[in-house]
């Protein structure tokens, strides 16, 4: 399998999930530049990563990426087979993919939607109040649990992808112990140190 990833982006879950499941990858740093080229386009024509080449298929989009993973390994528990822990599961894979993360492409993306400096620095405010909600929310679903769907899942090092996100862009989450503790049990995981070590981001 190849990975084709930007270190510290969203790859990073998925990278956790190659370690946690033992899975052998070859890793491809690509650049902010070279995923708009047309060799990276023909993979994935939305010019993002990740991107994952498993022989011949390619299967982009970070939620049906850590999916396939889990479905192609289940020994690792990753992904529940008991219907309603599994859709659990997927409920927290969708509050980070397409609540939490779609609200960091406006912190991210600022010129994307607005033109001045004054409503760029609206747009970021504002949609730093909006996660500081949505990691509330996590937060609360932590209360009295290791993981955030109760057991560990692909759920967690996406969540985990986008409490770093929160550090760096210092949205005020740091209140928030349940999901400190969460960040530090996974970072005292040898899977998620080995990932953050090949991506160059130990100690970030």
């Amino acid at each position: 399998m190849k990975l084709f990833y930007l270190p510290g982006a969203c790859p990073l879950a998925t990278h956790i999930v190659l370690k946690w499941t033992g899975q052998p990858c070859e890793l491809i740093v690509v650049s902010r530049k070279e995923i708009k080229e047309p060799e990276f386009l023909a993979l994935n024509p939305l010019g993002a990563v990740p991107v994952l080449k498993d022989g011949d298929f390619v299967l982009t989009q970070s939620s049906a990426i850590l999916e396939y993973l889990a479905e192609a390994h289940p020994d690792s528990g990753l992904l529940p087979t008991e219907p309603r822990e599994r859709a659990n599961v997927r409920r927290w894979l969708a509050f980070c993919n397409a609540d939490v993360h779609r609200t960091f492409a406006l912190v991210f993306g600022t010129a994307r939607y607005v033109d001045s400096d004054q409503a760029r620095q609206e747009l970021v405010d504002n949609a730093k109040a909006m996660l500081v909600n949505l990691f509330r929310v996590a937060d609360e679903a932590l209360q009295g649990k290791d993981w955030i769907a109760g057991q560990r899942s692909i759920a967690d090092p996406y969540l985990y992808t986008l409490l770093r996100w929160a550090s760096a862009k210092e949205v005020e989450i740091g209140t928030m112990q349940n999901l400190k503790a969460f960040r530090q049990r996974m970072e005292d995981d040898q899977g998620v140190q080995a990932a953050l070590e090949e991506e160059g981001l130990s100690g970030a």
